[in-house]
């Protein structure tokens, strides 16, 4: 299966990408800053899922940015849109066997630290998954990695330095903290966000989790970016998807500098 996706796409001119961008919902503008650049929509795409969330692009985008090959998903898959985990994973083995080293993960979270406002970027440092499901559960793929998974260094501190190290250049000041996942579709209700903090959790959302950890089965470096895009539930008076959108809006152009001063600086 992965053979098939990945012959297509080299065929398509996708060759030996360094870093791969899954960019999140209101996110995905970075990815046409990208030049040289090679579109391919989902469904082109051999035993590809294909993204239904408004703000989300649904192609991938291959090129240069910074000097380097990178690409990018313009717009993810999510598990509560129906696709099991290992579909919503999919594109990260791809990424594996394309030749990637790195992948920076993006997304849109509720702030859940009552030090955020809708707007700041956080770099994550570690995730929380409380879901009970796994990307892994079934039969190992060997030729990826191994059966039990060390996920002490899930978000690589390289990369959460290269983060800081860009911040302060470029003037801006950012977050960090531990990203919990829950499947939504629903947004969170007040007790669990209550819980979500209690544990350990900084900021709440509905993706990026699966890819990481398959990321890590694969061998890949992991930089996490979230973007807050409003305080969680109990935390203001109601939660929608418009909000989401207008805050990442606002957020876009410090995401462009600190994603573009980061890759600049990956070897």
């Amino acid at each position: 299966m992965f053979t098939e996706t990945t012959q297509y796409l080299i065929k398509q001119g996708i060759v030996e990408p360094q870093i791969a961008l899954i960019l999140g919902s209101g996110l995905g503008e970075l990815a046409d800053e990208i030049e040289n650049k090679i579109v391919i929509p989902y469904e082109d795409i051999p035993n590809f899922p294909v993204s239904t969330v408004a703000g989300h692009a649904g192609q991938l985008v291959y090129g240069e940015l910074e000097g380097k090959k990178v690409i990018a998903l313009q717009g993810r898959f999510h598990y509560y849109e129906g696709y099991d985990l290992q579909t919503v994973t999919y594109p990260v083995r791809v990424f594996k066997e394309l030749g990637c080293k790195t992948v920076i993960v993006t997304n849109a979270a509720g702030g859940v630290n009552e030090n955020f406002t809708p707007g700041d970027l956080m770099i994550i440092t570690d995730q929380l998954n409380i879901t009970g499901e796994n990307p892994l559960i079934g039969a190992n793929i060997d030729d990826h990695g191994p059966r039990f998974v060390d996920m002490s260094e899930a978000y690589s501190k390289r990369g959460q330095a290269l983060l800081k190290e860009v911040a302060q250049e470029i003037g801006i000041t950012l977050q960090e903290g531990v990203y919990t996942w829950f499947t939504g579709p629903t947004y969170e209700t007040p007790a669990e966000i209550r819980y979500a903090r209690t544990i350990g959790g900084d900021a709440v959302g509905m993706s990026t989790v699966p890819e990481v950890i398959v990321a890590k089965h694969c061998g890949l470096e992991v930089i996490g970016i979230s973007c807050i895009t409003n305080y969680a539930a109990g935390m203001q008076a109601s939660l929608n998807h418009e909000e989401v959108m207008e805050y990442s809006q606002k957020a876009k152009p410090n995401f462009k500098k600190l994603l573009r001063g980061t890759i600049a600086r990956l070897d």
